[in-house]
């Protein structure tokens, strides 16, 4: 492996705000790592609306102090291990979401660097499959996505309708529902230019926001799955009995919302359907970003027409 510097590059902003706030430096310390954790030498990541929403500082009652390297989901390969890691290795390529609590006091120094500290636990083997940039936009996304659904009791031959099927998280609930957990139905919706992304991820209804009344459809389904917080919606589009899963904002009755636990173990579990090609990573087609342009790939986020994960590629 290559020398370690003590010196590296990385994002940071020293206040919450816009996309403004965000800087290049190039002499940021090396994080030094504890006992359970590795040093991963970044070669991807990928930003998720809990960035941008961090960034504002919408969570600064629970925030890490300032400054702030911003980042949850990396890809890269170990270069160090702590004393009590028991089952990575230098040179082993791997992927997560660095954070195992969204909210709760996330890492100061994030995955938008040369380097980041990570906990083992939270890490998993990245999918042979697949190349850093790839790997990269799963993390988060995946492991919401089963969450939810996990918390929802979803199982085979139930039904299920994606509010927001196109973005991150969307484009995963509907993968996992198909092709893993054997729904017997999947509706999802996105604007016009999407629905044939929507059938070929295994929706087999694709309904068009922009023409239909979401509070009128006429199914209803076991299980909504809203990415996008749209309220009342799923509360009107699911059966009696049926549940209401929100990840962004607050669902009406009968429903909840949760906010992730980061687990490398569910990256492992999943990693099969993922090397097969069951479950297939959706990155936004504007990206890969290069390391130069993370304020352009916020930005891009921030408008909320992202397909799929916006992903910052290569980092020097």
């Amino acid at each position: 492996m290559a020398e370690i510097p003590l010196k590296m590059k990385a994002w940071v902003y020293e206040e919450y705000g816009d996309v403004s706030v965000l800087r290049l430096d190039e002499g940021i310390s090396v994080p030094e790592i504890k006992e359970d954790q590795v040093l991963v030498k970044v070669v991807a990541a990928a930003l998720n609306p809990v960035d941008f929403k961090r960034r504002q500082g919408r969570f600064k009652a629970t925030d890490s102090p300032l400054p702030i390297v911003p980042g949850y989901d990396v890809a890269g390969v170990v270069v160090k291990v702590g004393s009590q890691v028991k089952n990575l290795k230098e040179g082993d390529e791997v992927y997560g979401d660095i954070n195992e609590k969204a909210l709760q006091s996330p890492k100061q120094f994030g995955s938008l660097a040369e380097y980041t500290a990570v906990e083992e636990k939270v890490l998993a083997i990245k999918p042979n499959n697949l190349d850093f940039a790839s790997a990269a936009g799963i993390p988060l996304a995946i492991e919401t996505a089963h969450e939810g659904l996990e918390r929802a009791g979803f199982s085979a031959g139930k039904s299920i309708l994606v509010l927001g099927g196109a973005g991150g998280v969307g484009s995963l609930v509907i993968q996992l529902a198909k092709h893993v957990y054997g729904a017997s139905r999947v509706a999802a919706t996105s604007s016009t230019s999407k629905l044939e992304l929507l059938k070929s991820l295994g929706a087999d209804l694709a309904i068009d926001y922009t023409k239909e009344n979401l509070n009128e459809l006429p199914e209803k389904f076991d299980v909504v799955y809203d990415t996008v917080g749209l309220g009342d919606t799923g509360s009107k589009a699911v059966k009696e009995g049926g549940t209401v899963v929100g990840i962004a904002y607050p669902v009406s009755p009968p429903g909840f919302i949760f906010v992730l636990t980061s687990d490398g173990a569910i990256l492992t579990k999943l990693n099969p359907f993922l090397e097969s090609g069951k479950i297939k990573p959706i990155n936004d087609p504007k990206g890969p970003f290069p390391f130069s342009k993370v304020v352009d790939a916020f930005s891009h986020l921030e408008t909320g027409r992202a397909i799929g994960k916006v992903v910052i590629y290569p980092i020097p």
